[in-house]
């Protein structure tokens, strides 16, 4: 099939087949001026799984979110629930030790319990079923890596092991790892059913309402866009990246990278299980049913770091069409979709105060890619602090723990090098085009008068300027095709093409230019 072929398989909008499921109502904006015990900021998994353990704990909750509820990452990802996070735990015993790397696997799997425990409980249908996980590769020179990572397995006493026999994958494999009974789910209809759960219980919740500030440490007020206060005794910050990210300096603390999905229809043999590639390109495979019980097939992967692509942004999505054209006889894409996820110094999240001298501002950010699980036993944790119980993960997860040393430092400097260069770099790029260079919906920098904007020409003709300045940190932002999206290098902030604020850090809209034609 030619690259032209392939690309017109590629749905030309951007729907997840998670947020296609449409059964959460709307909510109203947040205004005046209110007070509550706790809010949480933010309603993807982590945020909705607190508020809702919260308010079975008898307090007052508040939820606020930006957008719409469960239109973060939590709607775009791959939803394995799994302690299994690729070639995870032979460098993680090595950073953290082994009492510390089982305590993170243990906290991964009572998330999964959770999900799996709450889902019965209130009677959910969200597609739950436990899958064999592996780590799979295709190359010779990936294979000590896995037999590395099997012997930490053993060393942990994770129910595995080196499984290359099982693979039901299409294709040689050099070597699998398997880790038992992890799981699989549909997370808009599991938080749904948790939503609807939460109006029950009395929590008050509000869309279209992003918070900006807070206003004090100790007795902390949530200003959102609108100019509206909410006085609250704790915040909890699940909003991905922090939106108060200078609180514990956590700019400097997270990496941020993008990553694509798409759903197949195929005639070919769909495998069982769920799979993540060692090598390089990365390849997410696993199953979910489809609306009409078909069963479609999920890819995912071929990440990069945000607004960093070497390619143009689409060109991301035809690497996967291919893969599953060439694997798996892929014979339609009704969905394709992206992420953003936030990594920490240590790979392990940040999950409670969100720095010393705050303990009423909680934070949950960092998932490192496995924010279901992960996301989940956030809930558990903050719930547990909040409330004055001690909880075993707390200390792990603890985003005031001690530097990792060495490892910590090289990381830092490593991160805030690629920030100094981006930073740099974006402000050398000079504007190749001019406005009448802009068919309809193309985007990238152009000249005007002189000087570089940012300019999109809709499927309507209209040119939207824009200062290409990221309004978090002063990097000048890059343009992503795929997405129609302004996307900022340095910290992972994303804006649309008018200019409006898609994903934090920032909580600024670029500055529009006048001259839009």
């Amino acid at each position: 099939m030619s690259q032209s072929e392939q690309q017109s398989r590629i749905p030309e909008s951007k729907e997840s087949f998670w947020r296609a499921y449409k059964e959460l109502p709307d909510y109203p904006a947040f205004t005046g001026n209110k007070s509550t015990e706790v809010a949480v900021v933010g309603a993807g998994i982590a945020g909705v799984i607190t508020a809702y353990l919260l308010a079975k704990e008898g307090k007052k909750v508040t939820l606020l979110d930006a957008g719409k509820l469960i239109d973060g990452v939590t709607g775009y990802t791959t939803a394995k629930i799994s302690a299994q996070h690729g070639l995870y735990y032979a460098p993680l015993i090595k950073l953290v030790g082994e009492k510390q790397a089982q305590l993170y696997y243990e906290a991964n799997m009572d998330g999964l319990k959770f999900i799996e425990e709450t889902a019965k409980e209130l009677n959910i249908d969200c597609d739950f079923s436990h899958q064999d996980a592996f780590i799979y590769s295709t190359k010779d020179s990936t294979v000590k890596l896995l037999e590395k990572e099997a012997e930490a397995y053993q060393q942990l006493g994770i129910d595995g092991g080196l499984a290359r026999k099982e693979s039901e994958l299409p294709f040689p494999v050099t070597e699998a790892l398997v880790m038992r009974n992890q799981a699989q789910f549909h997370p808009v209809k599991f938080l749904t059913g948790l939503v609807k759960e939460l109006e029950k219980m009395g929590v008050d919740i509000h869309e279209q309402s992003r918070a900006m500030k807070i206003l004090s440490k100790k007795d902390p007020v949530i200003q959102t866009e609108n100019l509206s206060h909410l006085s609250c005794d704790k915040v909890v910050v699940a909003t991905h990246y922090p939106f108060n990210d200078f609180d514990g300096m956590y700019f400097s603390r997270l990496s941020v990278n993008r990553s694509y999905a798409i759903a197949v229809r195929t005639e070919g043999k769909i495998p069982e299980g769920m799979y993540i590639s060692a090598d390089s390109p990365s390849r997410s495979i696993r199953f979910t049913p489809g609306e009409d019980g078909e069963k479609l097939l999920l890819l995912g992967g071929d990440g990069h770091a945000t607004g960093q692509s070497s390619v143009e942004t689409m060109e991301h999505y035809e690497n996967l069409a291919k893969f599953g054209e060439d694997y798996f006889a892929a014979e339609e894409i009704p969905y394709r979709w992206s992420s953003q996820d936030m990594t920490t110094l240590d790979k392990i999240p940040y999950v409670g105060t969100i720095t010393a001298g705050y303990e009423n501002i909680l934070v949950a950010t960092g998932f490192h890619k496995w924010g279901m699980a992960n996301g989940a036993i956030a809930g558990r944790i903050l719930t547990d602090q909040i409330v004055g119980r001690d909880n075993p993960y707390a200390a792990l997860f603890d985003p005031t723990r001690p530097k990792v040393k060495t490892a910590d430092a090289a990381s830092f400097l490593k991160d805030n090098a690629s920030v100094a260069k981006e930073l740099v770099s974006g402000k050398l790029k000079k504007a190749s085009k001019t406005i009448d260079d802009l068919e309809k919906g193309q985007g990238g920098l152009v000249k005007v008068d002189g000087k570089k904007a940012g300019g999109y020409r809709d499927e309507y003709g209209q040119v939207h300027l824009v200062k290409p300045t990221c309004t978090h940190m002063g990097c000048d932002v890059a343009w992503n095709d795929a997405e129609t999206s302004w996307d900022c290098p340095c910290h992972g902030s994303r804006f649309s093409h008018t200019g409006e604020v898609l994903e934090g850090p920032a909580v600024k809209p670029l500055k529009k230019l006048e001259g839009g034609i």
